[in-house]
Protein backbone atom coordinates (compact mmCIF):
# COMPACT_ATOMS: atom_id res chain seq x y z
CA UNK A 1 0.00 0.00 0.00
CA UNK A 2 1.58 3.19 -0.97
CA UNK A 3 1.19 6.08 1.06
CA UNK A 4 0.65 9.46 -0.11
CA UNK A 5 4.03 10.92 0.06
CA UNK A 6 5.03 8.22 -2.58
CA UNK A 7 6.97 6.40 0.51
CA UNK A 8 6.80 2.59 1.26
CA UNK A 9 5.28 0.95 4.34
CA UNK A 10 8.15 -0.49 6.15
CA UNK A 11 10.68 -0.17 9.18
CA UNK A 12 12.99 2.69 8.63
CA UNK A 13 16.46 1.07 8.54
CA UNK A 14 19.90 3.08 8.64
CA UNK A 15 21.00 4.73 5.78
CA UNK A 16 24.07 6.73 4.71
CA UNK A 17 25.28 8.07 1.33
CA UNK A 18 29.02 9.27 2.05
CA UNK A 19 30.31 8.40 -1.62
CA UNK A 20 32.65 6.13 0.57
CA UNK A 21 35.35 9.20 0.78
CA UNK A 22 37.84 7.92 2.46
CA UNK A 23 40.25 10.85 4.91
CA UNK A 24 43.79 10.18 6.14
CA UNK A 25 44.64 12.81 8.87
CA UNK A 26 48.19 12.47 9.53
CA UNK A 27 48.00 15.51 11.76
CA UNK A 28 45.14 17.91 13.61
CA UNK A 29 42.60 19.17 11.33
CA UNK A 30 38.54 19.36 10.52
CA UNK A 31 36.98 16.88 8.81
CA UNK A 32 33.36 18.21 6.95
CA UNK A 33 31.45 15.42 6.19
CA UNK A 34 29.00 15.35 3.29
CA UNK A 35 26.06 15.95 2.93
CA UNK A 36 24.32 12.43 2.67
CA UNK A 37 26.44 10.48 5.47
CA UNK A 38 25.02 9.33 8.31
CA UNK A 39 27.68 6.46 9.25
CA UNK A 40 31.35 6.74 9.34
CA UNK A 41 33.72 3.85 9.81
CA UNK A 42 36.88 5.44 11.75
CA UNK A 43 40.39 4.48 12.73
CA UNK A 44 41.82 6.21 15.48
CA UNK A 45 45.63 5.94 16.65
CA UNK A 46 47.56 7.58 19.03
CA UNK A 47 50.96 9.03 19.41
CA UNK A 48 53.17 5.48 20.44
CA UNK A 49 55.53 6.32 23.81
CA UNK A 50 59.27 6.87 23.65
CA UNK A 51 61.93 3.76 24.67
CA UNK A 52 63.47 4.16 28.07
CA UNK A 53 66.96 4.96 28.87
CA UNK A 54 69.33 2.29 30.25
CA UNK A 55 68.11 -1.03 30.40
CA UNK A 56 65.67 0.32 28.44
CA UNK A 57 61.78 -1.06 28.00
CA UNK A 58 59.96 -0.25 24.60
CA UNK A 59 57.86 2.22 24.25
CA UNK A 60 54.03 1.32 24.22
CA UNK A 61 52.21 1.42 21.18
CA UNK A 62 49.60 4.45 20.65
CA UNK A 63 45.94 3.32 21.66
CA UNK A 64 44.35 1.88 18.55
CA UNK A 65 40.37 2.22 18.20
CA UNK A 66 38.27 1.04 15.08
CA UNK A 67 34.45 0.75 14.24
CA UNK A 68 31.34 2.71 13.17
CA UNK A 69 29.41 5.45 14.95
CA UNK A 70 26.69 7.57 13.69
CA UNK A 71 27.20 11.34 12.37
CA UNK A 72 25.14 13.99 11.07
CA UNK A 73 26.14 15.14 7.46
CA UNK A 74 27.85 18.59 6.40
CA UNK A 75 29.12 18.61 10.16
CA UNK A 76 32.55 19.88 10.86
CA UNK A 77 34.09 16.86 12.92
CA UNK A 78 37.29 18.29 15.03
CA UNK A 79 39.89 15.61 14.67
CA UNK A 80 43.32 15.30 16.69
CA UNK A 81 46.50 13.64 16.21
CA UNK A 82 48.40 12.56 18.81
CA UNK A 83 52.55 13.23 18.68
CA UNK A 84 54.73 10.57 19.11
CA UNK A 85 56.72 10.35 22.91
CA UNK A 86 60.13 12.84 22.48
CA UNK A 87 63.68 10.88 22.64
CA UNK A 88 65.41 10.66 26.05
CA UNK A 89 68.63 11.28 26.84
CA UNK A 90 69.22 11.30 30.39
CA UNK A 91 70.50 8.41 32.07
CA UNK A 92 68.62 6.04 34.04
CA UNK A 93 65.29 7.98 33.06
CA UNK A 94 62.14 6.73 31.48
CA UNK A 95 61.12 8.01 27.89
CA UNK A 96 57.70 9.65 27.51
CA UNK A 97 54.27 9.14 26.84
CA UNK A 98 52.55 9.41 23.38
CA UNK A 99 49.34 11.65 23.35
CA UNK A 100 45.94 10.58 22.49
CA UNK A 101 44.48 10.39 19.12
CA UNK A 102 40.71 11.71 18.85
CA UNK A 103 37.53 11.95 16.37
CA UNK A 104 34.41 12.84 17.55
CA UNK A 105 33.58 10.32 20.60
CA UNK A 106 36.49 8.16 20.19
CA UNK A 107 39.57 8.85 21.78
CA UNK A 108 42.75 6.42 21.77
CA UNK A 109 45.20 6.61 24.26
CA UNK A 110 48.83 7.51 23.83
CA UNK A 111 51.30 4.79 24.07
CA UNK A 112 52.96 4.02 27.66
CA UNK A 113 56.72 5.60 28.50
CA UNK A 114 59.49 3.01 28.35
CA UNK A 115 60.81 2.12 31.55
CA UNK A 116 64.39 3.31 32.74
CA UNK A 117 66.89 1.01 34.90
CA UNK A 118 66.65 2.57 38.97
CA UNK A 119 68.83 0.69 40.99
CA UNK A 120 67.08 1.26 44.22
CA UNK A 121 63.46 0.84 43.03
CA UNK A 122 60.94 -1.61 40.46
CA UNK A 123 61.28 0.23 37.26
CA UNK A 124 57.92 -0.53 35.61
CA UNK A 125 56.98 0.50 32.44
CA UNK A 126 54.29 3.80 31.67
CA UNK A 127 50.60 3.06 31.13
CA UNK A 128 48.60 3.40 28.01
CA UNK A 129 46.58 2.82 24.96
CA UNK A 130 49.39 -0.21 25.14
CA UNK A 131 51.97 -0.53 28.32
CA UNK A 132 55.77 0.63 27.82
CA UNK A 133 58.35 -2.20 28.56
CA UNK A 134 60.30 -2.43 31.60
CA UNK A 135 63.80 -1.75 32.62
CA UNK A 136 65.61 -4.39 34.93
CA UNK A 137 63.97 -5.15 37.32
CA UNK A 138 60.64 -4.31 36.62
CA UNK A 139 57.33 -5.42 35.52
CA UNK A 140 55.24 -3.84 31.87
CA UNK A 141 52.78 -0.97 31.86
CA UNK A 142 49.23 -1.86 31.65
CA UNK A 143 47.72 -1.66 28.63
CA UNK A 144 44.22 -0.27 27.57
CA UNK A 145 44.20 2.49 30.11
CA UNK A 146 41.95 4.47 30.04
CA UNK A 147 40.17 0.82 29.34
CA UNK A 148 37.54 0.69 26.51
CA UNK A 149 35.76 -2.44 24.80
CA UNK A 150 37.31 -3.85 22.74
CA UNK A 151 41.09 -3.11 24.16
CA UNK A 152 42.95 -0.70 22.65
CA UNK A 153 46.38 -1.93 23.24
CA UNK A 154 48.29 -4.45 25.25
CA UNK A 155 50.72 -4.49 28.51
CA UNK A 156 54.35 -4.31 27.96
CA UNK A 157 56.58 -6.74 28.71
CA UNK A 158 58.83 -8.09 31.99
CA UNK A 159 62.47 -7.38 32.74
CA UNK A 160 64.02 -9.98 34.81
CA UNK A 161 68.04 -9.80 33.39
CA UNK A 162 70.31 -7.16 35.00
CA UNK A 163 70.97 -4.67 32.32
CA UNK A 164 68.29 -5.19 30.02
CA UNK A 165 64.67 -3.56 28.87
CA UNK A 166 61.37 -5.49 27.76
CA UNK A 167 59.89 -4.49 24.66
CA UNK A 168 56.62 -2.14 24.74
CA UNK A 169 52.84 -3.32 24.17
CA UNK A 170 51.43 -3.45 20.94
CA UNK A 171 47.61 -3.59 19.80
CA UNK A 172 48.14 -6.73 18.73
CA UNK A 173 50.03 -8.75 21.51
CA UNK A 174 51.84 -8.06 24.95
CA UNK A 175 55.35 -6.84 24.94
CA UNK A 176 58.02 -9.17 24.86
CA UNK A 177 59.80 -9.70 27.98
CA UNK A 178 64.08 -10.26 27.91
CA UNK A 179 65.82 -13.61 27.98
CA UNK A 180 69.42 -15.22 27.89
CA UNK A 181 71.60 -14.27 31.28
CA UNK A 182 74.32 -12.07 31.40
CA UNK A 183 76.91 -10.70 28.36
CA UNK A 184 74.53 -12.67 25.74
CA UNK A 185 71.31 -11.26 27.13
CA UNK A 186 68.76 -10.25 24.52
CA UNK A 187 65.73 -6.90 24.88
CA UNK A 188 62.41 -7.93 24.51
CA UNK A 189 60.56 -7.50 21.17
CA UNK A 190 57.86 -4.77 20.80
CA UNK A 191 54.47 -6.69 20.75
CA UNK A 192 52.94 -6.90 17.33
CA UNK A 193 50.38 -4.14 15.88
CA UNK A 194 47.18 -4.70 13.89
CA UNK A 195 46.12 -4.46 10.84
CA UNK A 196 43.73 -1.90 9.33
CA UNK A 197 41.73 -2.51 5.61
CA UNK A 198 40.14 0.87 5.83
CA UNK A 199 41.81 2.80 3.27
CA UNK A 200 41.88 -0.79 0.79
CA UNK A 201 44.44 -2.48 1.44
CA UNK A 202 45.78 -3.73 5.21
CA UNK A 203 48.08 -1.73 6.89
CA UNK A 204 49.48 -2.76 9.90
CA UNK A 205 49.60 0.01 13.31
CA UNK A 206 50.40 0.23 16.97
CA UNK A 207 53.36 -1.76 16.98
CA UNK A 208 55.47 -1.99 20.38
CA UNK A 209 59.15 -0.42 20.58
CA UNK A 210 62.42 -2.87 20.97
CA UNK A 211 63.98 -3.09 24.70
CA UNK A 212 67.63 -2.67 24.81
CA UNK A 213 69.70 -5.76 25.50
CA UNK A 214 73.65 -6.74 26.41
CA UNK A 215 73.85 -8.77 23.12
CA UNK A 216 70.83 -8.55 20.54
CA UNK A 217 67.85 -5.68 20.64
CA UNK A 218 64.58 -6.17 21.35
CA UNK A 219 62.82 -5.59 17.43
CA UNK A 220 60.25 -3.22 17.14
CA UNK A 221 56.53 -4.88 16.77
CA UNK A 222 55.42 -4.90 13.01
CA UNK A 223 52.99 -1.72 13.10
CA UNK A 224 55.81 0.87 13.15
CA UNK A 225 57.71 -0.21 16.44
CA UNK A 226 61.09 1.05 16.31
CA UNK A 227 63.94 -1.45 17.45
CA UNK A 228 66.04 -1.23 20.93
CA UNK A 229 69.96 -0.48 21.01
CA UNK A 230 72.90 -0.79 22.51
CA UNK A 231 75.86 1.86 21.79
CA UNK A 232 73.83 4.03 19.59
CA UNK A 233 70.79 5.49 19.25
CA UNK A 234 67.46 3.82 19.10
CA UNK A 235 65.00 3.39 16.12
CA UNK A 236 62.29 5.69 16.19
CA UNK A 237 58.53 4.44 16.05
CA UNK A 238 57.72 5.31 12.34
CA UNK A 239 55.21 8.45 11.68
CA UNK A 240 51.57 7.65 11.79
CA UNK A 241 51.63 4.09 12.70
CA UNK A 242 51.35 5.25 16.47
CA UNK A 243 54.19 2.83 17.09
CA UNK A 244 56.67 2.65 20.30
CA UNK A 245 59.99 3.91 20.14
CA UNK A 246 63.14 1.95 21.24
CA UNK A 247 64.75 1.11 24.51
CA UNK A 248 68.83 1.70 25.07
CA UNK A 249 71.05 -0.59 26.77
CA UNK A 250 73.33 2.15 27.79
CA UNK A 251 73.01 6.26 28.00
CA UNK A 252 72.35 6.93 24.36
CA UNK A 253 69.32 8.74 22.99
CA UNK A 254 66.62 6.47 22.91
CA UNK A 255 63.57 6.17 20.26
CA UNK A 256 61.04 8.72 19.63
CA UNK A 257 57.20 7.44 19.74
CA UNK A 258 55.77 7.23 16.35
CA UNK A 259 53.01 9.91 15.33
CA UNK A 260 49.38 9.04 15.14
CA UNK A 261 46.99 8.87 12.37
CA UNK A 262 42.94 9.19 11.96
CA UNK A 263 41.05 8.03 8.95
CA UNK A 264 37.52 8.15 8.62
CA UNK A 265 35.45 6.16 5.62
CA UNK A 266 32.29 7.63 5.27
CA UNK A 267 29.96 5.22 4.21
CA UNK A 268 27.40 4.04 1.35
CA UNK A 269 24.79 2.19 3.30
CA UNK A 270 20.91 1.23 2.42
CA UNK A 271 20.04 -1.61 3.89
CA UNK A 272 16.43 -2.77 4.26
CA UNK A 273 13.46 -0.51 3.34
CA UNK A 274 13.61 3.53 2.85
CA UNK A 275 11.49 6.40 1.98
CA UNK A 276 11.05 6.48 -1.93
CA UNK A 277 11.31 10.31 -1.72
CA UNK A 278 14.63 10.19 0.20
CA UNK A 279 15.98 7.60 -2.66
CA UNK A 280 15.01 10.06 -5.02
CA UNK A 281 16.86 12.61 -3.47
CA UNK A 282 20.24 10.57 -3.13
CA UNK A 283 19.77 9.42 -6.74
CA UNK A 284 19.73 13.06 -8.08
CA UNK A 285 23.02 13.82 -5.44
CA UNK A 286 24.76 10.76 -6.99
CA UNK A 287 24.98 9.86 -3.48
CA UNK A 288 22.68 6.22 -4.17
CA UNK A 289 25.05 3.19 -3.62
CA UNK A 290 25.66 1.65 -6.81
CA UNK A 291 23.64 -1.66 -7.55
CA UNK A 292 26.08 -4.51 -7.34
CA UNK A 293 27.19 -8.30 -5.74
CA UNK A 294 30.01 -10.08 -3.73
CA UNK A 295 32.44 -11.70 -6.07
CA UNK A 296 35.33 -13.85 -6.07
CA UNK A 297 38.80 -12.80 -7.36
CA UNK A 298 42.36 -14.24 -8.41
CA UNK A 299 44.76 -11.21 -9.26
CA UNK A 300 48.31 -12.30 -10.60
CA UNK A 301 50.60 -9.54 -11.19
CA UNK A 302 53.37 -9.75 -14.28
CA UNK A 303 56.76 -12.22 -13.37
CA UNK A 304 60.00 -10.78 -13.43
CA UNK A 305 62.91 -10.99 -15.41
CA UNK A 306 65.61 -13.37 -15.64
CA UNK A 307 68.74 -11.62 -14.97
CA UNK A 308 71.77 -12.32 -17.52
CA UNK A 309 75.36 -14.25 -16.96
CA UNK A 310 75.60 -16.80 -14.23
CA UNK A 311 71.45 -15.39 -13.04
CA UNK A 312 68.98 -16.47 -10.76
CA UNK A 313 64.90 -16.65 -11.94
CA UNK A 314 62.88 -14.08 -12.35
CA UNK A 315 60.21 -13.95 -9.43
CA UNK A 316 56.80 -15.45 -9.40
CA UNK A 317 53.98 -12.41 -9.95
CA UNK A 318 52.16 -11.80 -6.50
CA UNK A 319 48.92 -14.30 -6.14
CA UNK A 320 46.21 -12.89 -4.42
CA UNK A 321 42.36 -15.02 -4.25
CA UNK A 322 39.79 -14.59 -2.15
CA UNK A 323 38.47 -18.28 -3.93
CA UNK A 324 37.61 -20.74 -2.54
CA UNK A 325 36.40 -19.41 0.77
CA UNK A 326 37.62 -16.27 1.32
CA UNK A 327 36.27 -12.56 1.79
CA UNK A 328 34.91 -11.85 -1.46
CA UNK A 329 34.65 -7.63 -2.38
CA UNK A 330 32.13 -5.83 -3.34
CA UNK A 331 31.99 -4.74 -7.06
CA UNK A 332 29.08 -2.30 -8.99
CA UNK A 333 29.42 0.18 -11.46
CA UNK A 334 32.40 0.31 -14.02
CA UNK A 335 35.86 -0.90 -12.36
CA UNK A 336 38.71 -0.49 -13.82
CA UNK A 337 41.10 -3.51 -14.09
CA UNK A 338 45.00 -3.43 -14.63
CA UNK A 339 47.08 -6.83 -15.89
CA UNK A 340 50.49 -6.31 -14.83
CA UNK A 341 53.01 -7.26 -18.00
CA UNK A 342 56.37 -9.61 -17.30
CA UNK A 343 59.54 -7.91 -16.89
CA UNK A 344 61.91 -8.29 -19.31
CA UNK A 345 65.41 -10.28 -18.99
CA UNK A 346 68.46 -8.54 -18.41
CA UNK A 347 70.20 -7.65 -22.02
CA UNK A 348 73.79 -7.50 -20.39
CA UNK A 349 75.14 -8.47 -17.38
CA UNK A 350 72.29 -6.78 -14.89
CA UNK A 351 69.36 -8.47 -13.13
CA UNK A 352 66.34 -8.91 -14.79
CA UNK A 353 63.52 -6.09 -14.54
CA UNK A 354 60.60 -6.78 -12.38
CA UNK A 355 56.97 -7.73 -13.32
CA UNK A 356 54.37 -4.93 -13.15
CA UNK A 357 51.60 -5.24 -10.74
CA UNK A 358 48.17 -6.30 -11.23
CA UNK A 359 45.19 -4.22 -9.28
CA UNK A 360 41.42 -5.28 -9.21
CA UNK A 361 39.75 -2.99 -6.78
CA UNK A 362 41.43 -2.56 -3.56
CA UNK A 363 43.32 -5.50 -4.33
CA UNK A 364 46.83 -5.15 -5.54
CA UNK A 365 49.43 -8.09 -6.32
CA UNK A 366 52.80 -7.21 -6.90
CA UNK A 367 55.41 -7.64 -10.11
CA UNK A 368 58.00 -10.42 -9.21
CA UNK A 369 61.23 -9.81 -8.53
CA UNK A 370 63.50 -9.39 -11.43
CA UNK A 371 66.35 -12.47 -11.01
CA UNK A 372 70.18 -11.03 -9.77
CA UNK A 373 73.02 -11.21 -12.38
CA UNK A 374 76.61 -11.69 -12.20
CA UNK A 375 78.06 -8.27 -12.96
CA UNK A 376 81.77 -9.20 -11.21
CA UNK A 377 82.98 -8.86 -7.97
CA UNK A 378 79.87 -9.84 -6.18
CA UNK A 379 78.01 -7.09 -4.10
CA UNK A 380 74.04 -5.82 -4.00
CA UNK A 381 73.70 -7.01 -8.24
CA UNK A 382 73.64 -10.62 -7.23
CA UNK A 383 71.02 -10.59 -5.07
CA UNK A 384 67.17 -11.19 -6.59
CA UNK A 385 64.98 -8.57 -6.89
CA UNK A 386 62.05 -8.02 -3.93
CA UNK A 387 58.20 -8.95 -5.37
CA UNK A 388 55.35 -10.76 -5.19
CA UNK A 389 57.63 -13.73 -5.50
CA UNK A 390 61.19 -12.44 -5.32
CA UNK A 391 63.87 -13.19 -7.65
CA UNK A 392 66.57 -15.88 -7.75
CA UNK A 393 70.04 -14.70 -6.31
CA UNK A 394 73.71 -14.82 -9.09
CA UNK A 395 76.56 -16.63 -8.84
CA UNK A 396 80.15 -16.71 -10.28
CA UNK A 397 81.94 -19.22 -8.68
CA UNK A 398 83.28 -17.39 -5.59
CA UNK A 399 80.90 -14.87 -4.85
CA UNK A 400 76.98 -15.79 -4.50
CA UNK A 401 73.48 -13.56 -4.18
CA UNK A 402 70.28 -14.06 -1.86
CA UNK A 403 67.64 -14.61 -2.99
CA UNK A 404 65.04 -11.75 -3.21
CA UNK A 405 61.91 -10.79 -0.51
CA UNK A 406 58.35 -12.27 -1.40
CA UNK A 407 55.45 -10.97 -0.37
CA UNK A 408 56.66 -7.68 -0.51
CA UNK A 409 55.20 -5.33 0.23
CA UNK A 410 53.55 -7.70 2.78
CA UNK A 411 49.55 -9.03 2.72
CA UNK A 412 47.81 -11.74 4.37
CA UNK A 413 47.71 -14.18 3.08
CA UNK A 414 51.13 -13.96 1.60
CA UNK A 415 51.39 -13.47 -1.88
CA UNK A 416 54.35 -15.21 -2.72
CA UNK A 417 57.83 -16.39 -1.57
CA UNK A 418 61.34 -15.89 -1.42
CA UNK A 419 63.69 -16.62 -4.31
CA UNK A 420 66.79 -18.93 -3.83
CA UNK A 421 70.20 -18.30 -3.73
CA UNK A 422 73.23 -19.00 -5.58
CA UNK A 423 75.52 -21.23 -4.96
CA UNK A 424 79.46 -21.00 -4.88
CA UNK A 425 80.85 -23.31 -7.22
CA UNK A 426 82.66 -23.19 -10.50
CA UNK A 427 80.05 -23.51 -12.76
CA UNK A 428 78.07 -20.76 -11.22
CA UNK A 429 74.52 -22.29 -10.26
CA UNK A 430 72.52 -19.68 -9.73
CA UNK A 431 69.02 -19.62 -7.55
CA UNK A 432 65.46 -19.80 -8.76
CA UNK A 433 62.79 -17.39 -8.28
CA UNK A 434 60.03 -17.95 -5.67
CA UNK A 435 56.61 -19.14 -6.87
CA UNK A 436 53.28 -18.65 -5.00
CA UNK A 437 53.02 -21.87 -3.43
CA UNK A 438 56.87 -22.27 -2.84
CA UNK A 439 60.86 -20.78 -2.13
CA UNK A 440 62.52 -20.64 -5.17
CA UNK A 441 65.88 -23.44 -5.21
CA UNK A 442 69.19 -23.14 -3.86
CA UNK A 443 72.08 -23.78 -6.53
CA UNK A 444 73.41 -26.80 -5.88
CA UNK A 445 77.58 -27.74 -7.36
CA UNK A 446 75.82 -29.93 -9.94
CA UNK A 447 72.61 -28.10 -10.45
CA UNK A 448 71.01 -24.73 -10.62
CA UNK A 449 67.77 -24.01 -8.34
CA UNK A 450 64.22 -25.01 -9.72
CA UNK A 451 61.72 -22.21 -9.76
CA UNK A 452 59.40 -22.52 -6.54
CA UNK A 453 56.26 -23.69 -7.56
CA UNK A 454 52.89 -22.26 -8.49
CA UNK A 455 49.73 -22.32 -6.92
CA UNK A 456 46.76 -23.83 -8.38
CA UNK A 457 43.23 -22.36 -8.07
CA UNK A 458 40.00 -23.81 -9.96
CA UNK A 459 37.94 -20.51 -9.73
CA UNK A 460 37.33 -20.60 -13.56
CA UNK A 461 35.71 -23.90 -13.01
CA UNK A 462 38.97 -26.37 -13.69
CA UNK A 463 41.75 -26.19 -11.71
CA UNK A 464 44.74 -24.16 -13.57
CA UNK A 465 48.16 -23.78 -12.01
CA UNK A 466 49.32 -20.00 -11.55
CA UNK A 467 52.75 -18.15 -10.73
CA UNK A 468 55.58 -20.47 -11.02
CA UNK A 469 59.23 -19.08 -10.61
CA UNK A 470 61.89 -18.82 -13.19
CA UNK A 471 64.58 -21.27 -13.29
CA UNK A 472 67.94 -20.62 -12.48
CA UNK A 473 71.03 -20.67 -14.64
CA UNK A 474 74.67 -22.56 -14.68
CA UNK A 475 77.52 -22.33 -16.60
CA UNK A 476 77.75 -26.35 -16.83
CA UNK A 477 75.56 -28.96 -15.41
CA UNK A 478 71.70 -29.16 -14.86
CA UNK A 479 69.75 -25.92 -15.57
CA UNK A 480 66.93 -25.11 -13.19
CA UNK A 481 63.90 -25.80 -14.22
CA UNK A 482 60.51 -23.81 -14.20
CA UNK A 483 57.98 -23.68 -11.22
CA UNK A 484 54.54 -25.58 -12.10
CA UNK A 485 52.45 -22.70 -12.91
CA UNK A 486 54.27 -20.74 -15.73
CA UNK A 487 57.72 -20.75 -14.73
CA UNK A 488 60.48 -20.58 -18.13
CA UNK A 489 63.48 -22.83 -17.17
CA UNK A 490 66.83 -21.85 -16.50
CA UNK A 491 70.04 -21.52 -19.22
CA UNK A 492 73.56 -22.72 -19.60
CA UNK A 493 76.20 -22.05 -21.91
CA UNK A 494 75.93 -23.76 -25.66
CA UNK A 495 71.95 -24.43 -24.82
CA UNK A 496 69.77 -24.43 -24.02
CA UNK A 497 68.77 -20.94 -23.14
CA UNK A 498 66.66 -19.21 -21.06
CA UNK A 499 62.70 -19.91 -21.39
CA UNK A 500 60.43 -16.92 -20.97
CA UNK A 501 57.20 -17.30 -18.33
CA UNK A 502 54.35 -18.64 -19.65
CA UNK A 503 51.57 -15.19 -20.68
CA UNK A 504 48.83 -14.74 -18.24
CA UNK A 505 50.29 -17.04 -15.72
CA UNK A 506 52.58 -14.25 -13.99
CA UNK A 507 55.67 -16.92 -14.17
CA UNK A 508 59.03 -15.94 -13.67
CA UNK A 509 61.77 -15.94 -16.76
CA UNK A 510 64.82 -18.16 -16.77
CA UNK A 511 67.84 -16.73 -15.78
CA UNK A 512 70.79 -17.15 -18.68
CA UNK A 513 74.35 -18.26 -18.40
CA UNK A 514 76.71 -16.81 -20.96
CA UNK A 515 77.21 -13.42 -20.94
CA UNK A 516 77.57 -13.10 -25.05
CA UNK A 517 75.20 -10.55 -26.88
CA UNK A 518 72.62 -12.94 -28.14
CA UNK A 519 71.96 -14.71 -25.15
CA UNK A 520 69.35 -12.55 -22.83
CA UNK A 521 67.77 -13.53 -19.47
CA UNK A 522 64.14 -14.22 -20.25
CA UNK A 523 60.75 -12.43 -19.54
CA UNK A 524 58.40 -13.00 -17.20
CA UNK A 525 54.91 -13.91 -18.11
CA UNK A 526 52.11 -11.29 -18.00
CA UNK A 527 49.39 -11.49 -15.03
CA UNK A 528 45.78 -12.28 -15.50
CA UNK A 529 42.91 -11.49 -13.56
CA UNK A 530 39.49 -13.56 -12.91
CA UNK A 531 36.40 -12.38 -11.62
CA UNK A 532 33.91 -14.64 -10.56
CA UNK A 533 30.00 -13.56 -9.63
CA UNK A 534 26.84 -15.30 -8.93
CA UNK A 535 24.43 -16.60 -11.63
CA UNK A 536 21.97 -13.78 -11.38
CA UNK A 537 24.78 -10.76 -12.51
CA UNK A 538 24.66 -8.79 -15.17
CA UNK A 539 28.52 -8.42 -15.87
CA UNK A 540 30.39 -7.25 -19.02
CA UNK A 541 34.38 -7.18 -19.85
CA UNK A 542 36.49 -4.64 -22.15
CA UNK A 543 37.36 -4.57 -24.31
CA UNK A 544 36.51 -7.65 -26.50
CA UNK A 545 40.12 -9.43 -25.61
CA UNK A 546 38.75 -10.12 -22.25
CA UNK A 547 36.17 -12.26 -21.76
CA UNK A 548 32.73 -13.84 -19.72
CA UNK A 549 31.61 -17.13 -19.92
CA UNK A 550 28.79 -18.98 -17.87
CA UNK A 551 29.63 -22.27 -15.93
CA UNK A 552 27.45 -25.19 -15.77
CA UNK A 553 26.06 -27.18 -13.00
CA UNK A 554 27.09 -27.75 -10.29
CA UNK A 555 28.72 -23.79 -9.87
CA UNK A 556 25.05 -22.75 -10.13
CA UNK A 557 25.27 -20.97 -13.61
CA UNK A 558 27.93 -18.26 -11.85
CA UNK A 559 29.33 -15.78 -14.41
CA UNK A 560 33.46 -15.95 -14.93
CA UNK A 561 34.99 -12.72 -16.22
CA UNK A 562 38.47 -13.58 -17.65
CA UNK A 563 41.06 -10.62 -18.18
CA UNK A 564 44.04 -11.18 -19.97
CA UNK A 565 44.86 -7.57 -20.56
CA UNK A 566 43.74 -4.27 -18.70
CA UNK A 567 40.65 -3.05 -19.46
CA UNK A 568 36.87 -2.52 -17.63
CA UNK A 569 34.46 -4.57 -15.71
CA UNK A 570 30.97 -3.21 -15.35
CA UNK A 571 28.39 -4.24 -13.10
CA UNK A 572 24.94 -3.26 -13.70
Amino acid sequence: MAKINGGIIGALNPTSFGKCTVTSATGSTTLTTQPGTRIAQYLVVAGGGSGGNVAGGGGGAGGFRCGCLSVCGATPYSITVGAGGASQSSVNTPGNQGTSSIFSTITSAGGGSGAGYNNTTPTTGGTGGSGGGAAYPGTGGTGNTPPVSPPQGNTGGIASVASNGAGGGGAGAVGGNDSGCGPTASGGNGGAGTASSITGSPTFYSGGGGGGGNSTQGTGGNGGGGAGANGSAAIAGTANTGGGGGGTRGNTPTGAGGSGIVIVKELNKASGVWNLKSQFSAQKQGTWPLVGVDVDYLVVAGGGGGGRQNSGGGGAGGYRTSFPGGTKIFAGGSISITVGAGGAGGNSPTLGVSGTDSIFSTITSTGGGGGGANTGGGGANYIGRNGGSGGGGASDGTNIGAGGTGNSPPVSPSQGNPGGSGFASGVGPAGGGGGAGATGGTGTGPAAGSGGAGSANSITGSPVTYAGGGGGAINLGTVGSGGSGGGGAGGKNGGPFAVAGTANTGGGGGGAADGSPSILGANGGSGIIIVRAPGPSNISAAPGTNTVTTLPAPAGGCKVATFTVSGTLTVS
